[in-house]
């Protein structure tokens, strides 16, 4: 595995290692040798269909730092960074995860995720350093014009619950930052 790191603080990129043969391939995943940050001790996955957009989200209280890896598929992973005492506060990153570039990111507490899915089947592996607390959950609106995040299509497939997230200036005026 390789780390590279962003122009965000603690926000890596992670470049698995790949072995492959004629029956397929083992790909390492996680390694807690290389990759010494939080503990890690919740695991989830998400499918989602062809054109689905997720996010942004974030839980207010007990944040999770994540751990973002694609088994199957393509997608666009975005964040934003909420950390108000941060030089890139209210600015955006994205890459493209998939199971072909053996990509992961690790995104540390303080940050929004979203992410865009490009094919008809995309599994998305978590680690995560805090348990799910929908209580706390919020978010930012995906289109919002504020953020200037660049999405492959104007209308995407995103949920009921997503479409009525905040705005970013909404965000801080209710949490400041984090």
């Amino acid at each position: 595995m390789k780390i590279i790191n962003t122009k965000f603080e603690n926000l890596k990129i992670i470049q698995q290692k790949k072995h492959g043969d004629r029956r397929g391939y083992l790909r390492e995943t996680f390694s807690k040798k290389i990759i010494r940050w939080d503990d890690l001790i919740f695991d989830y996955s998400t499918f989602s269909k062809k054109n689905v957009l997720r996010g942004f989200h974030f839980q207010s209280k007990f944040m999770q730092a994540k751990f973002v890896s694609v088994l199957k598929g393509k997608i666009l992973d975005y964040v934003i960074d909420l950390r108000r005492n941060s030089k890139t506060f209210g600015k955006s990153f994205s890459i493209v995860l998939s199971e072909k570039n053996c990509k992961s990111l690790y995104i540390p507490e303080g940050f929004a995720h979203a992410y865009y899915s490009f094919s008809n089947l995309n599994i998305i592996y978590y680690k995560l350093s805090n348990y799910y607390y929908p209580e706390y959950e919020d978010g930012i609106i995906w289109n919002d014009e504020t953020l200037k995040n660049k999405w492959p299509i104007k209308k995407p497939i995103v949920s009921s619950k997503d479409k009525k997230l905040k705005t970013f200036i909404d965000f801080k005026k209710i949490y400041k930052g984090f």
